[in-house]
Protein backbone atom coordinates (compact mmCIF):
# COMPACT_ATOMS: atom_id res chain seq x y z
CA UNK A 1 0.00 0.00 0.00
CA UNK A 2 1.29 3.41 -0.97
CA UNK A 3 -0.82 5.02 1.74
CA UNK A 4 0.81 8.47 1.76
CA UNK A 5 0.11 8.83 -1.97
CA UNK A 6 -3.49 7.70 -1.49
CA UNK A 7 -3.91 10.17 1.35
CA UNK A 8 -2.44 13.04 -0.67
CA UNK A 9 -4.73 12.16 -3.58
CA UNK A 10 -7.98 12.22 -1.61
CA UNK A 11 -7.02 15.30 0.41
CA UNK A 12 -6.33 17.15 -2.85
CA UNK A 13 -9.68 16.02 -4.28
CA UNK A 14 -11.54 17.16 -1.16
CA UNK A 15 -9.74 20.50 -1.06
CA UNK A 16 -10.55 21.20 -4.69
CA UNK A 17 -13.99 19.63 -5.05
CA UNK A 18 -16.09 19.98 -1.91
CA UNK A 19 -18.87 22.54 -2.10
CA UNK A 20 -18.09 25.72 -0.12
CA UNK A 21 -21.42 25.37 1.73
CA UNK A 22 -20.26 22.10 3.30
CA UNK A 23 -19.44 24.04 6.44
CA UNK A 24 -19.40 20.90 8.59
CA UNK A 25 -18.57 18.12 6.12
CA UNK A 26 -15.42 19.94 5.06
CA UNK A 27 -11.82 18.92 4.60
CA UNK A 28 -11.24 20.14 8.16
CA UNK A 29 -13.78 17.58 9.42
CA UNK A 30 -12.10 14.76 7.49
CA UNK A 31 -8.67 15.66 8.86
CA UNK A 32 -10.12 15.96 12.36
CA UNK A 33 -11.63 12.47 12.10
CA UNK A 34 -8.35 11.04 10.84
CA UNK A 35 -6.49 12.56 13.80
CA UNK A 36 -9.12 11.42 16.30
CA UNK A 37 -9.03 7.90 14.86
CA UNK A 38 -5.25 7.78 15.22
CA UNK A 39 -5.44 9.02 18.82
CA UNK A 40 -8.21 6.58 19.73
CA UNK A 41 -6.42 3.66 18.08
CA UNK A 42 -3.29 4.35 20.13
CA UNK A 43 -5.32 4.58 23.34
CA UNK A 44 -7.18 1.39 22.43
CA UNK A 45 -3.92 -0.50 21.96
CA UNK A 46 -4.07 -0.97 18.18
CA UNK A 47 -0.50 -1.48 17.05
CA UNK A 48 -0.78 -3.56 13.87
CA UNK A 49 0.59 -1.51 11.01
CA UNK A 50 -1.84 -2.69 8.36
CA UNK A 51 -4.83 -2.11 10.62
CA UNK A 52 -3.67 1.42 11.39
CA UNK A 53 -3.18 2.14 7.69
CA UNK A 54 -6.62 0.83 6.75
CA UNK A 55 -8.19 2.84 9.56
CA UNK A 56 -6.49 6.07 8.49
CA UNK A 57 -7.37 5.52 4.84
CA UNK A 58 -11.00 4.86 5.78
CA UNK A 59 -11.06 8.04 7.86
CA UNK A 60 -9.75 10.13 4.98
CA UNK A 61 -12.18 8.56 2.47
CA UNK A 62 -15.24 8.28 4.71
CA UNK A 63 -16.89 11.50 3.51
CA UNK A 64 -15.45 11.61 -0.01
CA UNK A 65 -18.92 10.85 -1.34
CA UNK A 66 -19.86 14.45 -0.58
CA UNK A 67 -17.91 15.30 -3.73
CA UNK A 68 -20.90 13.89 -5.64
CA UNK A 69 -23.96 13.62 -3.39
CA UNK A 70 -25.36 14.70 -0.04
CA UNK A 71 -27.71 11.80 0.63
CA UNK A 72 -26.16 8.34 0.69
CA UNK A 73 -22.66 9.73 0.63
CA UNK A 74 -21.19 6.68 2.37
CA UNK A 75 -21.96 4.46 -0.62
CA UNK A 76 -20.36 6.99 -2.95
CA UNK A 77 -17.33 7.16 -0.65
CA UNK A 78 -16.96 3.41 -1.10
CA UNK A 79 -17.31 3.80 -4.87
CA UNK A 80 -14.47 6.32 -4.84
CA UNK A 81 -12.33 4.04 -2.67
CA UNK A 82 -12.92 1.06 -4.97
CA UNK A 83 -12.17 3.15 -8.07
CA UNK A 84 -8.98 4.82 -6.85
CA UNK A 85 -7.25 2.75 -4.17
CA UNK A 86 -6.09 -0.03 -6.53
CA UNK A 87 -3.86 2.61 -8.15
CA UNK A 88 -2.05 2.93 -4.82
CA UNK A 89 -1.45 -0.77 -4.27
CA UNK A 90 -4.42 -1.62 -2.05
CA UNK A 91 -5.68 -5.17 -2.56
CA UNK A 92 -9.38 -5.95 -3.13
CA UNK A 93 -9.56 -7.41 0.37
CA UNK A 94 -8.03 -4.32 1.94
CA UNK A 95 -10.39 -2.06 0.02
CA UNK A 96 -13.43 -4.02 1.15
CA UNK A 97 -12.26 -3.71 4.76
CA UNK A 98 -11.97 0.05 4.24
CA UNK A 99 -15.46 0.18 2.73
CA UNK A 100 -16.86 -1.80 5.67
CA UNK A 101 -15.35 0.77 8.03
CA UNK A 102 -16.82 3.64 6.02
CA UNK A 103 -20.25 2.00 5.90
CA UNK A 104 -20.23 1.57 9.68
CA UNK A 105 -20.22 5.36 10.11
CA UNK A 106 -23.65 5.67 8.49
CA UNK A 107 -26.13 6.76 11.14
CA UNK A 108 -27.41 4.93 13.10
CA UNK A 109 -23.92 3.56 13.47
CA UNK A 110 -23.41 -0.20 13.39
CA UNK A 111 -19.72 -0.93 13.97
CA UNK A 112 -18.93 -4.58 13.35
CA UNK A 113 -15.38 -4.71 14.73
CA UNK A 114 -12.95 -2.79 16.92
CA UNK A 115 -11.60 -0.68 14.06
CA UNK A 116 -15.14 0.26 13.04
CA UNK A 117 -15.91 1.26 16.63
CA UNK A 118 -12.84 3.49 16.60
CA UNK A 119 -13.81 5.17 13.33
CA UNK A 120 -17.41 5.68 14.46
CA UNK A 121 -16.23 7.29 17.69
CA UNK A 122 -13.71 9.43 15.82
CA UNK A 123 -16.39 10.62 13.39
CA UNK A 124 -18.48 12.03 16.26
CA UNK A 125 -15.66 12.73 18.69
CA UNK A 126 -16.64 16.40 18.86
CA UNK A 127 -19.93 15.59 20.63
CA UNK A 128 -17.97 15.27 23.86
CA UNK A 129 -15.28 17.89 23.24
CA UNK A 130 -14.91 21.52 24.30
CA UNK A 131 -15.25 22.65 20.65
CA UNK A 132 -18.77 21.22 20.39
CA UNK A 133 -20.43 24.61 19.93
CA UNK A 134 -18.44 25.93 16.94
CA UNK A 135 -18.52 22.54 15.22
CA UNK A 136 -22.23 22.00 15.78
CA UNK A 137 -22.87 25.57 14.61
CA UNK A 138 -21.12 24.74 11.34
CA UNK A 139 -23.53 21.83 10.89
CA UNK A 140 -26.48 24.16 11.57
CA UNK A 141 -25.18 26.50 8.85
CA UNK A 142 -24.77 23.58 6.46
CA UNK A 143 -28.29 22.25 7.04
CA UNK A 144 -29.72 25.77 6.79
CA UNK A 145 -27.96 26.37 3.48
CA UNK A 146 -29.64 23.22 2.13
CA UNK A 147 -33.01 24.15 3.63
CA UNK A 148 -32.91 20.95 5.71
CA UNK A 149 -33.66 22.70 9.00
CA UNK A 150 -36.50 25.17 9.46
CA UNK A 151 -35.52 27.17 12.54
CA UNK A 152 -33.18 27.41 15.50
CA UNK A 153 -35.81 25.68 17.64
CA UNK A 154 -36.00 22.78 15.17
CA UNK A 155 -32.21 22.63 15.28
CA UNK A 156 -32.12 22.25 19.05
CA UNK A 157 -34.83 19.57 18.80
CA UNK A 158 -32.71 17.73 16.23
CA UNK A 159 -29.65 17.97 18.46
CA UNK A 160 -31.62 16.64 21.41
CA UNK A 161 -32.79 13.61 19.40
CA UNK A 162 -29.35 12.98 17.97
CA UNK A 163 -27.48 13.21 21.26
CA UNK A 164 -30.09 11.04 22.96
CA UNK A 165 -29.75 8.33 20.33
CA UNK A 166 -25.97 8.46 20.00
CA UNK A 167 -23.57 6.24 21.93
CA UNK A 168 -19.82 5.88 22.05
CA UNK A 169 -18.40 2.40 21.46
CA UNK A 170 -14.80 2.28 22.62
CA UNK A 171 -13.74 2.29 26.26
CA UNK A 172 -11.55 5.30 25.57
CA UNK A 173 -14.34 7.44 24.11
CA UNK A 174 -16.73 6.38 26.86
CA UNK A 175 -14.19 7.52 29.45
CA UNK A 176 -13.25 10.80 27.76
CA UNK A 177 -16.38 11.91 25.93
CA UNK A 178 -19.55 10.38 27.41
CA UNK A 179 -19.88 12.66 30.45
CA UNK A 180 -19.22 15.94 28.56
CA UNK A 181 -21.67 14.82 25.88
CA UNK A 182 -24.32 14.16 28.53
CA UNK A 183 -23.72 17.62 30.00
CA UNK A 184 -24.24 19.11 26.54
CA UNK A 185 -27.46 17.15 26.17
CA UNK A 186 -28.68 18.35 29.57
CA UNK A 187 -27.94 21.94 28.54
CA UNK A 188 -29.86 21.56 25.28
CA UNK A 189 -32.85 20.02 27.08
CA UNK A 190 -32.85 22.93 29.51
CA UNK A 191 -32.83 25.42 26.66
CA UNK A 192 -35.72 23.65 24.97
CA UNK A 193 -37.71 23.55 28.21
CA UNK A 194 -37.26 27.31 28.58
CA UNK A 195 -37.97 28.09 24.92
CA UNK A 196 -40.66 30.76 24.51
CA UNK A 197 -43.98 29.46 23.27
CA UNK A 198 -45.26 30.92 19.97
CA UNK A 199 -47.84 32.93 21.92
CA UNK A 200 -45.20 34.67 24.03
CA UNK A 201 -42.26 34.78 21.64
Amino acid sequence: MRAPSAEAFIVRKLRQGLAPTLYYHSLAHTLDVAQAAQTLAAAEGVTDGESLTLLRTAALYHDAGFLHTYDGHEARSCDIARATLPEFGYSPGQIEKICALITATQYPQEPHCHLAQILCDADLDYLGRPDFVPISTSLFRELTARQLIASEHAWFQLQERFLTGHRYWTATALTLRAAPKQARLDHIRARLAAWPSPATA
